[in-house]
């Protein structure tokens, strides 16, 4: 990979196990947590009785292994480092392997170290890793924890945890987890648990120490060809309140104990690698393919963050829930405008997920407090706030808070996106009457939205909005598509018809005389991105006039930044999502890649060092919001459409 990550992946499983390093080389910054708080591990490798650092910062002034290169695949992260005659191989794997849900949920990441002489003589090579209290508590010094050693199967494994179990205790954005157990474990090694006096650091706390609990497990590795493989798992006990039920993750539905898939992860390891290489070569080449290779980087580098900002958990009657948070927003749970950005990517590897994104949706949807209480008409928001999915809590469900074009489109073609990437729409047939009656919604008021908040929600309320009238427009023809798969062409055709009607007045109403098209119907001179429009070109339903498209996307040069072309005229920030999905309205591969190579710029440059943003300054290439954000999942748009999967 020539992209240099903001931040790279290193244990990445959920919102909560989350582990990366926000810096060039493993050893210049503390490994963090997404949030950016510490969740600091420790690497040493004694080589011939001498001690090097390879990972993070040591207390004590050892000397640092020399980074050689770093790559970072889907499913990987592969450093090398030389030091004492050596040169050593640290690779961390997460097998989210999206069609297998028992690897896919299993919350257990590899460490594998491998050597090789550089000299030619032999060498004695020892590895010591070290995880901080911090992985089981909100933040340092939280709370007390304790610590266990366990033997099993020639499996040595430390054990620590909160001292106090408040297991699912409460919700929120910037927190951590603090109930549930961390593991570090090692095959024919030792385990141990030592205090170690650590910096805090700037805004933590007063004080310049703390002496904070690790657990620790060494590995002598006798021979070249031998390696250490170490594992972190982390057992949450339980994973999602839903609607009152806890549930647990998939991987223990069944009650499942974390130490015997410690035991089975050192067993498969092999088995599980040869997988995920696997998997992860297919994605770049798939990938590089369709856009070209700085697009395929992008998606390597996206596709963990995507996956570990959701939880998958199974509801009373079986179903397959697939919890996301707003990472870095406001903690929601099961957003649908975080949802829809995020498709793409399942639609490709999974449609079932995107079911599972929606059915606690659906359910609220149903609920006396949405249709009797609040006697709300169109879709909601969310579904709870992290991890509690008992009901929207957006805007404190104020009407003035909603938005309700937004989430009635973003629903309906999620439905008709899931039902044709699976060949199945007997999910949608069962909600028939909720998309009708959203897509009511969309005819009554989606052609001229009124004063309303849109997915782009921190840009504030926006009358006449011309893009989100495209999403009305696309889930009109959702709809319609739902229909052709139900067999009935008549109503398909009906809404087509509706659809292709509201485009024609779309483009009267929304030119600016030029070529472009405005930010709103009543604000001339003005732009947006039109991304919403997107699924018209891969649904290939051809609604919109492609020559309207084209002078629309040749205006964007004119306007594009060093970093991106801008979301809109109001401001120079913009959303990498939407940007790949407006690149994704090109006709040829050129354009598409000309319009994406500032995004590969902005994340290889960016001062900004945090997993992916989707909210930066085209002039910088800085954060200016969100991070950890499972909507890079709409990066992968442009290879949805090169597979094909969308068109009837």
């Amino acid at each position: 990979m020539k992209l240099r990550p903001p931040s790279v992946p290193l244990i990445t499983v959920d919102p909560y196990f989350s582990v990366w390093s926000p810096a060039d080389r493993l050893t210049d910054a503390t490994t963090e947590h997404w949030t950016g708080k510490p969740n600091t591990m420790i690497g040493t490798a004694n080589i011939d009785g001498t001690d090097y650092i390879f990972m993070g910062v040591h207390n004590k002034p050892l000397p640092k292994m020399e980074q050689v290169s770093i790559n970072v695949t889907a499913l990987s992260t592969e450093y090398k480092f030389r030091a004492g005659g050596i040169e050593m191989t640290a690779t961390f794997t997460t097998p989210l392997l999206p069609d297998d849900y028992y690897y896919f949920t299993r919350p257990v990441s590899y460490l594998k170290i491998g050597y090789s002489s550089l000299d030619g003589n032999d060498h004695k090579v020892s590895v010591k890793v070290m995880v901080s209290a911090e992985i089981c508590l909100d933040f340092r010094g939280f709370g007390s924890v304790e610590t266990q050693l366990i033997e099993q199967d020639g499996i040595s494994t430390a054990r620590i945890g909160n001292k106090v179990q408040n297991v699912l205790g409460r919700d929120g954005d910037d927190i951590r987890i603090d109930w549930g157990y961390f593991y570090l474990s090692v095959k024919d090694g030792k385990v141990g648990a030592e205090e170690i006096p650590m910096a805090f650091r700037e805004g933590e706390r007063h004080g310049s120490s703390i002496f904070m609990k690790f657990v620790t497990a060494e590995k002598e590795i006798g021979c070249p060809k031998c390696g250490a493989l170490f594992t972190f798992a982390y057992d949450d006990i339980e994973s999602i309140v839903y609607f009152g039920d806890h549930l647990k993750s998939w991987w223990n539905k069944d009650g499942a104990k974390i130490t015997d898939e410690i035991v089975k992860a050192f067993g498969d390891y092999a088995e599980v690698k040869e997988k995920a290489d696997a998997f992860s070569a297919k994605l770049y080449d798939d990938a590089e393919k369709a856009g070209g290779a700085h697009y395929a980087e992008m998606l390597e580098l996206a596709y963990r963050q995507v996956c570990a900002a959701h939880k998958l958990v199974l509801d009373k009657e079986g179903n397959i829930l697939y919890i996301s948070k707003e990472c870095h927003s406001n903690g929601c749970a099961a957003t649908v405008d975080v949802s829809y950005p995020s498709i793409p990517m399942f639609l490709i590897y999974n449609p079932e997920l995107v079911l599972g994104m929606m059915r606690p949706i659906i359910r609220y949807s149903r609920s006396d407090e949405w249709s009797k209480k609040l006697k709300f008409d169109f879709a909601p928001h969310d579904a709870g706030r992290y991890p509690f999915v008992n009901g929207q809590v957006y805007g404190n469900n104020s009407y003035n808070k909603q938005m309700p074009v937004e989430e009635c489109g973003n629903m309906i073609v999620m439905f008709a996106a899931a039902a044709i990437a699976s060949g199945d729409a007997s999910y949608a047939k069962e909600n028939l009457d909720l998309l009708e009656m959203w897509a009511g919604y969309l005819l009554k008021y989606g052609s001229d939205p009124a004063n309303q908040l849109c997915t782009d929600d921190f840009a504030g309320h926006l009358a006449h909005n011309t893009n989100l009238s495209l999403k009305a427009i696309s889930g009109i023809i959702g709809l319609g598509l739902i229909y052709r798969m139900l067999g009935d062409e008549a109503k398909c055709e009906e809404k087509l018809v509706l659809a292709k009607e509201l485009s024609a007045d779309w483009v009267v109403r929304a030119a600016n005389g030029d070529g472009s098209y405005r930010l709103a119907f009543d604000r001339p001179g003005t732009f947006s991105m039109k991304y919403n429009i997107v699924w018209d070109k891969l649904f290939g339903t051809n609604v919109m006039d492609k020559a309207v498209i084209a002078s629309e996307l040749a205006s964007y040069k004119e306007k594009t930044r060093p970093y991106g072309l801008p979301l809109d005229n109001r401001m120079t920030y913009t959303k990498s999502d939407w940007l790949v999905w407006t690149a994704t309205l090109a006709e040829d591969r050129e354009t598409f890649e000309e319009m994406i190579e500032p995004l590969w710029k902005a994340y290889n440059y960016s001062e900004s060092r945090c997993p992916m943003t989707d909210w930066y300054w085209t002039v910088t290439a800085n954060q200016r919001g969100f991070r950890h954000r499972s909507v890079q999942g709409g990066l992968f748009i442009k290879l949805l459409e090169a597979t094909g999967k969308m068109k009837l």
